[in-house]
């Protein structure tokens, strides 16, 4: 896709600062880090979800992203956990159409939160009908 800021860093038009690279997969430094080593893994492939890549793939992107996530871990930037986790659509916060994953270092005293912290909306339903209408979507 050529407006595509993802696809263009892929294609070597912008600049980063790649950390790996293969024929499925580039990982880069996020040019906003939220902390050191602050990491985006993305498909070479343009798709803007993870919705819309094979399954096979997914799976192959999650490896890869564990072993960049280890590379961070066993380095000098010494983080003691970590936030993995993907954006989906503009009200989760994706800002660029092109489906990656954020590899965000953690350490201790940084301050940020849980994945769960992210977002308090309570329900007024119960769990069950919560659970009934997400399974009348399962197939």
């Amino acid at each position: 896709m050529s407006d595509c800021v993802v696809c263009k860093i892929i294609n070597k038009k912008i600049p980063a600062e790649i950390i790996y690279e293969d024929d499925k997969f580039m990982a880069f430094l996020d040019v906003h880090p939220s902390a050191p080593g602050h990491t985006m893994v993305v498909t070479k492939k343009h798709v803007s979800t993870m919705f819309d890549l094979e399954t096979n793939k997914l799976g192959e992107l999650y490896k890869k992203v564990c072993e960049i996530a280890l590379a961070i871990k066993n380095s000098e930037i010494k983080a003691t956990g970590f936030n993995i986790g993907v954006n989906h659509w503009k009200t989760a916060g994706q800002e660029l159409e092109h489906l990656h994953v954020h590899i965000i270092p953690r350490f201790e005293g940084d301050g940020g939160g849980a994945i769960q912290s992210i977002v308090n909306n309570e329900s007024k339903d119960s769990l069950r009908d919560i659970a009934e209408k997400i399974i009348s979507q399962i197939d």
